[in-house]
Parts: structure tokens; sequence; C-alpha cells
């Protein structure tokens, strides 16, 4: 077998950079006929699906079930494999450029979407290199640029084709290489070409011997450079030893079974001239269905339905490959791109990436200003649309920027400059956004509004509880109606209640109401001699109690006759009772009697539990006749 009777040796490494992720994937086999190595770089940003990996496993998985050199079959798995990340880009547009590598262990062809590359190394020197497809390489086929500026030109990363492009994939795949012992072949993506030129990939050939070493030397090269920033880098490295050789006898054997098998052929070639007129009829019917298809596109530009534009112009150009037509396809292909710059500038854009939609709509512009189907005005419009839309996100940021500090303020005036931007250009999609966040910055505003109230209010209070206990009423009254109408704007309301209580309370304190009268007086009495003395005593107590007292008067000097009297005296709180006699006359809180005069005595009352000082008296009244 072709494995067993040859000699290939392989050796990679795949590194992420100064990157968190790498996005490169490198996988081969090596079948008993047939091996096949792959290396791809993820030019997508999607953080859960891996596309070079989906890629590259979709492609080995085919080739494993059917090895193949031919380049129907090759293109037809490449196909396969585009289809699906068109159909898992869901998020985002899934990108793969990848260089894939079959062999027969004798000979190897190459198939190219994108910008990974492959050099094939023999006797020391370079032997050949693929080619990108991408509008740097593009400029240099048309000698716009050298080829020795393709690695460095700022549109080395523009690629035309991909796998995962939405509007077809049609990939390079080349003739048939013969291998010699001694042939080194390197696959690399961008991350490693563009550090590491083809001389240094020289002197690193000339040091090492063995893949392994190969591919450790080209990542020191590539480090020792030390640049701020390293893309995702992959290389890998195949020794061929030993190749395969082909038994010419059997060669020969081969070439006469296909010569019988070409008798048949022959003969059949013969009815092929009856179906030649139908041929012709076949090619006119394309020929028609190409200028309709022109047509029809040349139309939907004018309408700017661009994306119906580029379906058209990709039929016609295939109905001119069918016929074999290179000026057509050339007209086509150039019409082509001139619609897919635009659609690629609107998927950018719905996508967010101002930079990359900026960048393909100056492009359209470019290409577009001799010919008169676009509107130069349409193209206008859409750049300074763009430069809106980055002058919007520039103020968001520094709105986000102003947020993340706290300064709220701050951040809702520019988040309102930026949705007022917005509406007036109808970014509808960032005006959503930016209400968003400005309602955020809103609600954080509103929210420490109200706690620096709500310690407003609870100081207040506090002032409040010390002024009542200090017994200026007055004082916490007012402190407590302060903070009661603070809480009530901020609608926390259990304080509310509790500072109603305190309010009562202090109120209270501050206008006491007074206790109704609890008794009266009674007893007089007169003297009806020339005059009489009278003495008396009487006793008091506060609160609702009762004073009660009790008089004598004796006669003297002459015919006076002589009076005694008692009696009770109710004052409630804090009363008083006395009794007097002055010129034959008694009066007071107790009784007098003269002349045999005897007062009612009121009932008696109950002991005051405290008497002030101030208020125990003893009176005494003389009478003189």
């Amino acid at each position: 077998m072709r494995k067993e009777n040859s000699s290939f040796k392989t050796d990679f490494l795949s590194e992420a950079g100064t990157f968190m992720e790498n996005r490169d994937y490198f996988a081969y086999v090596e079948l008993d006929d047939r091996a096949c190595w792959i290396v791809a770089d993820g030019c997508d940003n999607d953080v859960e699906v891996r596309s070079a990996e989906m890629a590259v496993q979709c492609l080995l998985e085919n080739f494993t079930h059917k090895p193949t050199m031919s380049k129907r079959k090759l293109e037809s798995y490449l196909q396969e494999a585009q289809d699906w990340l068109r159909l898992e880009s869901r998020r985002v547009r899934l990108k793969v450029s990848l260089i894939m590598v079959v062999t027969d262990y004798t000979r190897i062809v190459w198939a190219v979407a994108g910008n990974a590359r492959l050099y094939h190394f023999r006797g020391g020197r370079l032997l050949q290199q693929s080619k990108d497809l991408s509008l740097a390489q593009a400029m240099a086929d048309r000698e716009s640029i050298s080829s020795y500026k393709v690695d460095r030109h700022e549109e080395r990363h523009n690629l035309l084709q991909y796998v995962g492009k939405p509007e077809g994939l049609e990939p390079f795949i080349s003739k048939k290489t013969a291998l010699n012992d001694g042939d080194v072949l390197l696959l690399v993506t961008p991350g490693m070409w563009e550090s590491v030129d083809v001389p240094e990939m020289l002197d690193s050939l000339e040091d090492t011997e063995d893949p392994t070493a190969l591919v450790d030397t080209l990542e020191e090269v590539l480090l020792s450079k030390q640049q701020p920033v390293i893309g995702n880098y992959t290389a890998a490295a195949i020794y061929v030893d030993k190749v395969y050789k082909e038994d010419k006898k059997k060669w020969s054997k081969w070439v006469k079974r296909i010569a019988l098998v070409m008798i048949p052929v022959i003969i059949a070639a013969g009815f092929a001239i009856y179906y030649k007129s139908r041929t012709a009829a076949r090619m006119a019917e394309s020929l028609a269905n190409m200028l309709e298809y022109e047509q029809t596109g040349d139309t939907y530009v004018e309408e700017r339905n661009y994306a119906q534009a580029l379906k058209s112009y990709s039929e016609a150009r295939a109905e001119a490959k069918k016929l074999k037509d290179k000026v057509h396809i050339a007209l086509y292909g150039v019409k082509y791109k001139k619609v897919d710059l635009i659609v690629a500038g609107d998927g950018f854009l719905k996508e967010g990436d101002y930079e990359k939609a900026l960048t393909q709509y100056k492009k359209a512009k470019e290409e577009t200003k001799n010919d008169g189907l676009y509107d130069q005005q349409e193209l206008d419009q859409k750049i300074s649309q763009i430069d809106e839309y980055v002058r919007i996100a520039a103020i968001v940021q520094e709105a986000d920027l102003k947020a993340e500090g706290q300064d709220y303020s701050a951040a809702v005036l520019l988040y309102k400059q930026a949705r007022k931007a917005a509406l007036n250009v109808g970014f509808v999609e960032g005006e959503k956004e930016i209400k968003t966040k400005l309602d955020e910055a809103e609600a954080k505003i509103a929210e420490l509004v109200k706690e620096q109230k709500l310690l407003k209010a609870e100081n207040l209070e506090k002032r409040g509880d010390r002024s009542f206990a200090a017994g200026n009423y007055e004082a916490a009254i007012d402190a407590y109606t302060q903070a009661q109408a603070i809480y009530q704007e901020i609608a926390v309301l259990e304080p509310v209640l509790k500072l109603e209580r305190s309010i009562g309370k202090a109120e209270d304190k501050l206008n006491p109401v007074p206790s109704p009268a609890a008794g009266g007086d009674a007893g007089t009495g007169d003297g009806g001699g020339a005059g009489n003395t009278g003495t008396g005593s009487g006793a008091n107590s506060d609160a609702g109690g009762s004073s009660a007292g009790s008089g004598n008067a004796s006669s003297s000097a002459g015919n006076n006759g002589g009076a005694s009297g008692s009696g009770a005296d109710a004052s409630g709180a804090g009363g008083t009772a006395n009794s007097t006699a002055d010129a034959g006359s008694s009066a007071g809180s107790g009784a007098g009697t003269s002349g045999g005069a005897v007062a009612a005595t009121p009932a008696a009352t109950p002991t005051p539990t405290s008497v002030p000082s101030d208020l125990e008296a003893t009176e005494q009244a003389n009478t003189t006749g």
C-alpha cells in the first residue's frame, strides 16, 4: 500500500498569540492511499461556535468517507462545508479561511478559500506558493501593486472568497504537482506569514531536520520580533522523506486498459454529431438566459434592490461560464463586485460593525463613480449616515463611562443627546438601546434622591426625639411634621403613623387640659352682738381632693353672744378653705354663728394625700363688742 511504502512526517503548533481565544484549527488524516492536511482560520467573532473547527471536521469526514484528488469532488466537499456554515450563521456570519492539501503519496493538489497559505520547499528553495483569494492579491495580479507588498498591504484581509460567504463559494483548486524525496510542505495561517517572511522561513528550514524543529524555530522567529499585538498563529510542517514509487509496468497495463475502454468511446463519438444541433440549442438558451439575468440585475440596481441584483448577476455569470464566454464572465464579475460591496456594507451596518461598513461603502463609491446605474448621492448618504452613527456611538460610550463613575446626571444629559441624534437620523435600533440606558440612569438618580430624602427624614425624626426629651415641645412638633411630610412624599408609610402619635404626645405636653371643679363653699354666720371674734383652721388637698375647716367664735366686751361654726369646702385640684370673722359677722370656708344662730355643715370629704406647705394655714378671727 502507498502509505506503507512512503514516509511523510507531520508536526504543528497553534497558539492564540496575545488574544484570549485561539480560533485557528489544524487537523489531518493519513489513509492507506490518500492523506489530507487542513489549516483553517476562523475570521468571525462568534463566542459560541468555532467555525474553523466545524469546517475542518466537515471536510475531513467527507474525505475519510471517500478519499479523492478529484477537483470536482474536492469542490463539492468545500461546498458542503460552505452550506453548513451558512446554516449555522444565526447570530453572526461565520467565516473561515483555509488551505487544504491532498496527496496520494506521489503528487499533491491543494484547495484555497481565503488567505491561509501553502509553501512548497525543495532543495533549500521555495518551489511554489499558494495564492490568496484576497483583494490585495487581486491587485497584485492586476499589477496595481508589487507582489512582495501583498503580505503587508492593508487589503490583505479583505477576502474575496471564504467558506461561509453568503453569495456562494468559488475556491481555487490547483493542478496535481509531483512530489520528490526531501520536499517540505508548510501550511500556515495569516498570524504566521504576516510576521515571518519567506527568507526567514528558508533560514529556519536550513537549520532544522524535522517538522517539530521547524515549527518551533518559526515560532521563535515570530516571538523574537516582540510585536505589541500577535494574532492567532498556526504552522503545520510535512517532511516528505520518501514518496511512493509508481510501477511503470503497471502504468502500461493501465494504458492498455484505457485504450480498450476508449474504443467504444470513439464509436460513441460518432453519435455525438447527431446531438450537436441540440447542444447549439442549449447554448442559445444559455445565451438568452444570460442576457435576461443581466437585464434583471440592472433593473434591480436601479430599484436599489441590491440583494436581488447580486443574485441575478451571479446567475448571469453562471450562464456565461456554461458558454465559456470569458468576456461576459469578466463583465458580470465586475457588476457582481460592485453590488457585492454595497450588500456587504449593508450587512456590516446591520451587525453594528460601522468601520467595516464604511470601508465597503467607500469602495463601492469608488468602483461605481463612472457607472450611471448607481446613485452616488445615495452612497454619500449612507457614508454620512454611518459617520453620524459613529458620532452617536462615541456619545453613548462617554455616557457609559459617566454612568460607571456614578455621575448619573451627566450620563442622562449625554444619553438624551445621543437619543435625539439617533431619532433624527432614523437609527431605530440604536435609539432603543439608548433609551434603555437612559431609563436605567434616571432610575439610579431617582433611587439616590429617595435615599437622600429618607436620610433627611430620619435625621429630622431624631431631632424631634431630642427636643421632646428636652421639653422643647414646639421644636419637637416642627421636626416631626417635616419628617412626616418627607416620608409621605417618598411613599414610606410606616414611619408616618408613628410620627402622628409622637406629634399628639408633644401637643398634649404643650397644651394640657384643666380638670373641672369638684365642690363649693358653704356656711356663713353673722354676730348679733357688738362684736365677735372667730378662729378657724382648715386643711387643703390637691388633685381633686377636698378641704375642710372648722371655726369657733367667742364673744366678749358686752352683750355679744358666742358663735361657732364649722364647714367644709371642696375645690378640686389645689383648692383651699379658710374662714374669717370680722365685726360681728363671720364668713369663709368654715361656718360661723352669733346670737345662737347655727350654720349647716356639709358632708365630710376624704383626707388629701398631700398638702403643700404654702397652703397650710390657721385662721383666727376675734369679734369685739
